[in-house]
């Protein structure tokens, strides 16, 4: 390791430094596949909820979980994750991770059961917890301080370029294969991931690891899981009082305030609850949750209206996402450029009002609507997202010593997983109640049995009007009409959740952050503000 002079932080040392970008490039290899996998799902959902032999025959209800799993696992062990990269070693941690992720991918391939895939999901989630936290920490951990809000802004992009790629690939998988191969396409990428790692990754640690929390964390999963289970609960029963929904959300809320109450109180938590009293770190997880909270409950109802409602194929549906993509690639690489002219503020403000006026673009999609308002609308959508990631990733952390990039990354990513959890959660509850009760009158005239059934979803009363022949003819139009109001109103609620998005990032972020991962706490100053960040390397 290089010594550095007397008054400074040691500098990162001149052979990682020398192949920091190719680092990089090997990092976000395996960012694409663990974030690219959350949407390629979304597009395979319709094919999954067709019944056996083509798919698996699951309801909207096993899709939400076969979502969630996955979150709730990544979410829920970000922090002991963060916390393990930190204590033995982030390579170790990425290699295990990516390890357990593509054991996860060939099981939930092979899955012959809505329950077998929701199960192996969660072994995604698990392996990708470790993924990660990782992959931004060894970047604060190779770039210099002036080289790391750009590599961020990389970083932050391709995470946005995979949740928009995610479907065109899987669109092509599902045109040429079965659904298991939106999954198994993960094991040769994993396996070439790891042979590049090994060779280029350097290994770095914490000096100073936290202790691990495992009644924090089992708090926080209990808390989670619960909350979400009684929020989907009631969006299948459409009724958030009955007894198997409200009671999960009661045992949800409570863990949650027991896990903050305990994490204030123990000397080593698995989340710092101290750090939020920094307002800048506070606004910008805050307002990261709310994006994917809304983008994730709108990603949820997008496919079905690409599919169901407009006839699209898999494949078709997934390349009507290109615009998204395209704007992640023309504008998050240079969002730097704006935040440097503009600042973090105006940035990130701008960019949640561009997410919330693609939401209310949703308002003018019909069932005859021309395909290209959709398009529009996803352009303006990247646009958005890729002004507001890099910027408040940036934020988080820059907020924090570079020795606990670990954990700050951990937090940046369980903000994002919970929000986009609590998304397909809550926005589905939401669309599922919505549709049930404009569907309502026309099921009728159906036998109980059938009409429960049929009100699940749009996919589930075009099953069976097709069934019925003649007879359910008319059962088709008015659930596709039904589905495209439910859609506005979830469209309604993103774009206000978005809305308080962005007074929360006018009000309350500052207008210019310092460069991340500089050593120690607290803002910089004087000599500190000028000294090289710290970096402890082992052995690759």
């Amino acid at each position: 390791m290089t010594t550095a002079p007397a008054g400074t932080a040691p500098r990162v040392p001149e052979a990682i430094h020398r192949r920091r970008w190719a680092i990089l490039g090997t990092l976000i290899l395996a960012l694409l596949v663990v974030v690219l996998d959350s949407s390629i799902l979304n597009v395979a959902m319709k094919t999954i909820a067709t019944p056996a032999p083509v798919g698996l025959g699951a309801s909207q209800s096993d899709l939400e979980w076969a979502i969630n799993s996955y979150t709730l696992v990544f979410a829920g062990l970000l922090f002991t994750s963060g916390l393990l990269g930190d204590r033995f070693g982030r390579k170790k941690t990425l290699l295990t991770g990516m390890l357990i992720f593509g054991a996860g991918s060939l099981l939930s391939a092979l899955a012959t059961s809505p329950g077998e895939l929701i199960a192996f999901r969660a072994v995604m989630g698990l392996g990708g917890a470790f993924v990660m936290p990782a992959t931004l920490a060894i970047i604060m951990n190779v770039f210099e301080r002036h080289e790391q809000p750009k590599a961020i802004g990389i970083w932050a992009g391709a995470v946005g370029l995979a949740i928009a790629i995610g479907p065109i690939t899987g669109g092509l998988l599902i045109e040429h294969f079965w659904w298991g191969s939106v999954f198994l396409i993960n094991v040769p990428i994993v396996v070439v991931a790891l042979v590049v790692m090994t060779l280029l990754v350097p290994d770095s640690r914490d000096p100073n690891p936290g202790k691990l929390d495992p009644i924090g964390v089992l708090l926080s999963i209990v808390g989670l899981v619960a909350l979400i289970y009684g929020i989907i609960k009631a969006g299948d029963l459409a009724d958030i009082t009955a007894t198997q929904a409200w009671v999960p959300v009661a045992i949800g809320v409570l863990a949650l305030a027991a896990f903050v109450v305990y994490e204030k109180r123990i000397e080593h938590p698995a989340l710092n609850v101290s750090w939020f009293r920094n307002k800048a770190f506070a606004t910008s997880v805050t307002v990261i949750g709310m994006v994917f909270f809304a983008l994730m409950g709108v990603s949820f109802f997008g496919v079905f209206y690409t599919q169901s409602v407009r006839g699209y194929s898999a494949l078709a549906s997934g390349a009507l996402m290109l615009p998204l993509a395209c704007a992640q690639l023309i504008f998050a690489p240079r969002a730097r450029l704006v935040v440097d002219r503009l600042g973090v503020r105006a940035t990130c403000s701008g960019g949640m009002a561009l997410i919330a006026l693609a939401f209310l673009g949703y308002l003018l999609l019909g069932r005859t609507t021309p395909i290209w308002v959709l398009e529009v609308i996803g352009f303006i959508m990247g646009a958005g997202m890729a002004h507001v990631m890099p910027p408040v990733t940036v934020a988080i952390m820059g907020s924090l010593p570079r020795e606990k990039a670990g954990a700050g990354s951990a937090i940046n990513n369980t903000f994002r997983q919970v929000g986009g959890s609590l998304g397909v959660a809550v926005l589905g509850a939401v669309l599922s109640t919505s549709y049930r009760n404009g569907i309502a009158d026309k099921l009728a005239p159906l036998p109980q049995p059938l009409r429960d059934k049929a009100g699940e979803s749009v996919e589930a009363t075009v099953g069976i009007a097709q069934s019925m022949g003649p007879k359910g003819a008319g059962l088709i139009s008015p659930a596709f009409d039904s589905f495209v109001h439910a859609m506005h109103v979830v469209a309604s609620v993103s774009a206000g959740v978005t809305l308080v998005g962005v007074v929360l990032a006018w009000f309350f972020l500052p207008a210019r952050i310092a460069a991340p991962g500089r050593p120690g706490a607290g803002a910089p100053t004087g000599a500190e503000a000028e000294a090289a960040p710290a970096v402890q390397p082992t052995k690759a």
